[in-house]
């Protein structure tokens, strides 16, 4: 990895915070907080948005966290967005956004402005609020006289609304140079309710000159992009690549996003505090913060996300009416490191010890006091490493991920425990990180493949990393053969559906044959139900 070249008012504030303040003391995020440049510090000059000659809105828009008469909107103004300064000055732009009944804006019903800052990189996220409950609307944002693309999204229904069902999609991993977005050029046209995305939005890893595999033929990408993201400059341009993807413009317009990280957005399997590689802490300290701002500024999120240094909590909770309760978690920020060295290893007392944590205290206990309050019918837990027992091998030895659950094993039974003790019926995870799709089912005994289903489990594919994949996998016969509790594996690209309604549950596995060229078809490669009260996947 290439020398990172911070900025000096974050190095200096760094080196001051060595590892074990930085895991055990939130003097860490102050720091930090103070030295990366914020609005108001400096007092950006404001130029009027007339001025800008060119499309500041090739990012497109979104939106994300719907609640109860309120949904954030998101834009960023960005005329060059393969720029650093995304091709405008260090100054302030006013911008107005509307929010209308219908998509011709004939029947506004809330409008507003607010500040771009170049702080922000010129990002803006407005609470819109006074909206209607659980109905869709139409938004956009001007900029002088430009306008952005026309969104759509939906606030949720009041917490004490009885609903009949809710449509959602889970997605994940969107490796840019492992292919095309196709898959979101199909999400796009869905009737859905809201889209959660599981993780891995943005990949560190270079990006070379003719977009890896997708292998343009009509343009070059910049040099600038062939390199790994360390630094603030070097994330927020790696979102300009992303974001400027049409498919996945077409995506976020089309839906309302919750959004959560798994480690690429950062760093491969991070933990905590812990790099992946040997690093000084300072140094990751800073990255760390560099790649939080970045995510903060480019996605949909509400005030209480904005980061404070290497800081950002992500974990929230989110309520459709009575029928479905939402837990999102982070299972990056505050973990144990992986025992015994990372990857595929033979369970053992290091990665058995019960002091170990996934989430960490305080999330875990929120997610536990959550769920014991909850009056929700479906409790589902969107998050991104693999929540079930996988087994490599059908043999008495045998390995598991270190960086998924099965890692942390005594994590994994204490949220069980609470699940059970909370009298949580209809337990669902949602999962995304492993480029596959499954549906597994959640055991009380994972040795016993007759004890008790708790839970089920719906593992998100890939939107594109991993390339093309395969419908069996290498494999595909150990992992089904090993876990009896598996009842779904596919390897293609594609995302999930699921419908929650009073009596059951439906998920719709759809995959497309490749993303390393684009336009390819999608298909239902499977779908289940798992009934109210009765958890288990069966087939359709």
């Amino acid at each position: 990895m290439r020398p990172a070249s911070h900025a000096p008012e974050f190095r200096a504030a760094a080196q001051h915070i060595g590892r074990r303040r930085f895991l055990t003391v939130t003097g860490a995020a102050a720091a930090l907080a103070f030295a990366v440049d914020l609005p108001g510090t400096a007092h950006a000059a404001e130029l009027d948005a007339r001025k800008i000659t060119e499309d500041p809105f090739t990012l497109g828009v979104a939106s994300g966290d719907p609640q109860p008469g309120s949904v954030l909107l998101w834009t960023r103004l960005a005329p060059r967005p393969y720029e650093p300064d995304s091709g405008l000055p260090r100054a302030k732009f006013t911008l107005r956004w509307e929010i209308a009944h219908d998509s011709r804006f004939t029947r506004i019903v809330r409008r507003g402005s607010v500040t771009a800052h170049p702080e922000f990189h010129h990002s803006v996220h407005v609470e819109a609020d006074g909206l209607d409950n659980d109905r869709p609307y139409y938004y956009r944002f001007r900029a002088g006289s430009w306008i952005s693309p026309t969104g759509h999204t939906r606030t949720a229904p009041a917490r004490s609304a009885r609903i009949g069902e809710l449509k959602l999609a889970a997605v994940s991993c969107q490796a840019y140079h492992d292919g095309y977005f196709t898959a979101y050029q199909h999400l796009a046209q869905e009737e859905l309710d809201v889209v959660f995305h599981l993780g891995d939005y943005l990949y560190e890893y270079a990006v070379n000159a003719v977009g890896g595999a997708r292998n343009y033929t009509d343009r070059r990408l910049p040099a600038h992009f062939n390199r790994e993201t360390v630094t603030l400059e070097d994330y927020r341009l790696r979102y300009g690549l992303y974001k400027s993807d049409p498919d996945l413009k077409a995506a976020h317009a089309a839906h309302a996003f919750v959004l959560t990280w798994d480690d690429h957005e950062t760093e491969n399997n991070y933990a905590g505090g812990v790099p992946e590689n040997d690093v000084p802490p300072e140094e990751f300290l800073l990255r760390r913060a560099a790649a939080y701002r970045a995510y903060w500024e480019n996605q949909p999120l509400r005030r209480p996300q904005q980061p404070q240094g290497p800081d950002m909590q992500l974990y929230r909770r989110l309520h459709f009416g009575r029928l479905a309760q939402f837990d999102i978690l982070d299972t990056r920020q505050y973990r144990s490191d992986q025992a015994y060295g990372d990857g595929w290893k033979v369970p053992g007392p290091e990665s058995e010890d019960p002091a170990r944590t996934m989430t960490g205290a305080t999330q875990e206990r929120w997610l536990l006091d959550g769920w014991k309050s909850s009056r929700a019918l479906w409790n589902l837990m969107p998050q991104q490493v693999t929540f079930a027992q996988r087994r490599d091998a059908p043999t008495g030895t045998y390995k598991v991920s270190m960086d998924a659950w099965d890692g942390y094993p005594a994590s994994r039974q204490r949220l069980l425990a609470g699940a059970e003790a909370a009298g949580i019926e209809n337990l669902m995870v949602l999962t995304g990180d492993v480029h596959v799709g499954y549906g597994l089912d959640l055991k009380k005994d994972w040795a016993d493949p007759a004890s008790r289903t708790v839970g089920t489990e719906i593992v998100a594919t890939s939107i594109s990393s991993g390339k093309d994949g395969a419908e069996k996998p290498a494999n595909w016969d150990n992992l089904t053969q090993s876990n009896p509790h598996m009842k779904f594996y596919n390897g293609r690209r594609g995302f999930v559906t699921v419908t929650l309604g009073e009596q059951q549950a439906r998920a719709d596995f759809k995959t497309v044959a490749a993303v390393t060229t684009p336009g390819a078809p999608i298909t239902t490669a499977a779908s289940f139900v798992t009934e109210a009260g009765d958890p288990g996947l069966k087939p359709v």
